[in-house]
């Protein structure tokens, strides 16, 4: 596509509302982990979800390591900890536990979902990562979710 607005596109994706996860992994007994907004329940049957993590990524490829992680949906009081796993190389520093995959579970997320790594595939500067359910928990059911609508933080 010749003179493509990357800043023009990207504002118009930026139209669309979505919620914000922070994809974790147990790396030897450390947490790693990214924030996303590329989240999406693919299946029920089998119960399958995706993520898309950047190529640029530098703890997508510890974490596939790992072979499993967690999804951490985020609630409404928790800007902070998207923003701290939003800069690359950092994982805050916030209390977690561990499930069946020994994938971090924060504390305080409205809901956890573990995973196994799938499947991958290429897709521009993404990699669009299949993970396979393996369990999954609400933990905050009356709580509003964090919310990414233009580029800034909001809530339901």
């Amino acid at each position: 596509m010749d003179n493509f607005d990357s800043r023009a596109y990207r504002d118009t994706m930026g139209q669309y509302c979505t919620g914000v996860v922070i994809v974790t992994g147990n790396e030897d007994g450390r947490l790693v982990g990214f924030a996303a907004q590329s989240f999406v329940s693919l299946s029920l049957e089998p119960p399958l979800v995706a993520i898309c993590p950047a190529k640029t990524s530098t703890s997508w490829p510890r974490i596939r390591a790992v072979g499993h992680f967690g999804i951490n949906v985020l609630a409404a009081d928790q800007e902070v900890v998207s923003e701290v796993f939003a800069q690359a190389g950092r994982a805050a520093d916030v209390p977690w536990t561990t499930k069946a995959t020994s994938a971090p579970r924060l504390d305080g997320v409205i809901a956890f979902v573990e995973c196994d790594v799938a499947a991958e595939h290429d897709a521009g500067d993404h990699t669009v990562v299949v993970g396979r359910v393996l369990g999954f928990e609400t933990l905050r059911p009356d709580t509003r979710p964090l919310l990414y609508f233009r580029g800034v933080y909001g809530v339901f």
